[in-house]
């Protein structure tokens, strides 16, 4: 898979501070890349790096082929964490104004500019005031000033804050579309669920190193431990038990409901499942048998911890 960003051993200092520890990345084309890490981990300098705000004291950052220059500008969108639009500016002459500094023409602003005035039913808000808006109203109007010129990256910041339930929703799939659509976007967030629905690839930076990077489901893969959750209806459940001690590695924390149902959570070892499974069908009915496969909130956590 081509990649549109490359980072090779880009360091960033601040006095005694190491930002950024010869950090290395490579983000494919047409992917939502997960860039993830604690508050302090190195993440905004490096997006303050791809954006060309600051400079790397050494490495470099290659994009789509060619090393970082200032043209590449135009090819970025950026909606940082903290929003920066002007209070007292009305809403589309500041949309106008923002468009034109990333290379559009004033005619081609206005047509995407009413494009996506449509497309997320704010077409009445062209004459109010940034001071006027909620929260929420803002971020949507930072969202279509970061996507409407049509950028072959996109870095989203914490792209849901200040959203409600259903708006976070609308913003979601405009985020999937825009993948869909050619687009790579760079997602960082302290939100796990959301790397969870839509994330392709992870980096994970910690302490100003690269921990982990990789597609989500080999990164997923590479945590797990080979851990059965198991669902079974017994009326032998002292023998069951005594069964399960030989052989596995069981959780002595159980659940045991009005019917008989137990719940356990039961580590493999060496062995396989379907040794597993001829181990527990003596004992009654499984009613529920599936691998336990890491969280990416379970990586982060104990990757951070352990580090």
């Amino acid at each position: 898979m081509s990649t549109i960003l490359e980072i090779n051993q880009v360091v960033k200092q601040y006095g005694d501070y190491k930002a950024l520890n010869a950090v290395s990345l490579n983000i494919p084309k047409g992917s939502i890349y997960g860039l993830l890490g604690p508050n302090g981990a190195g993440k905004t300098s490096l997006i303050r790096i791809i954006n060309q705000i600051t400079m790397p004291d050494s490495g470099t950052v290659i994009f789509d082929g060619e090393k970082l220059q200032p043209k590449h500008v135009q090819h970025i969108g950026y909606l940082p964490e903290e929003r920066g639009l002007y209070n007292t500016m009305k809403v589309g002459e500041q949309c106008l104004y923002l468009a034109q500094m990333k290379g559009l023409s004033k005619a081609e602003a206005k047509k995407q500019l009413e494009y996506w005035f449509d497309r997320l039913g704010i077409q009445g808000w062209w004459n109010k005031k940034i001071q006027e808006l909620s929260k929420g109203m803002a971020q949507k109007i930072q969202f279509v000033v970061c996507v409407l010129h049509k950028p072959k990256l996109l870095i989203f910041d914490e792209p849901f804050s200040g959203f409600d339930p259903v708006n976070a929703i609308i913003i979601k799939d405009e985020i999937l579309a825009l993948r869909d659509q050619g687009a790579t976007i760079i997602f960082s967030t302290h939100r796990m669920e959301s790397v969870e629905e839509m994330c392709d690839h992870i980096a994970l930076i910690h302490k100003s190193n690269k921990l982990i990077e990789g597609k989500l489901n080999d990164v997923k893969r590479q945590f797990k431990t080979n851990t059965f959750e198991v669902g079974i209806l017994s009326d032998k459940p002292e023998a069951l038990m005594q069964a399960l001690s030989q052989n596995f590695s069981t959780n002595p924390a159980q659940f045991k409901s009005l019917n008989n149902e137990f719940k356990l959570n039961i580590q493999l070892g060496n062995a396989s499942p379907n040794e597993l499974l001829n181990s527990l069908t003596p004992f009654g009915q499984i009613t529920h048998f599936v691998e336990k496969i890491p969280s990416v909130n379970d990586i982060f956590i104990q990757t951070v911890s352990g580090s």
